[in-house]
């Protein structure tokens, strides 16, 4: 599915109210929780990004010992 700016907004102002339920498309689509919807607008805003010519964000994290 391509995700629109709209889309995002949508699911923004969704989460903002504390309601589950969206239309996208002429479709009403109902989230099983909160942190689903957000999941869901990070990945929107993830396939957004990278289709405006942004790179995403990549976080490495290194971790070292002595070795004793």
């Amino acid at each position: 599915m391509a995700w629109t700016q709209t889309d995002a907004d949508r699911i923004r102002k969704a989460i903002a109210q504390g309601v589950l339920e969206v239309e996208h498309d002429n479709k009403r689509v109902r989230y099983r929780s909160l942190d689903e919807m957000q999941r869901t607008l990070t990945m929107i805003e993830g396939e957004l990004g990278t289709a405006a010519g942004k790179a995403p964000v990549r976080q490495f994290r290194f971790v070292s010992t002595k070795g004793l």
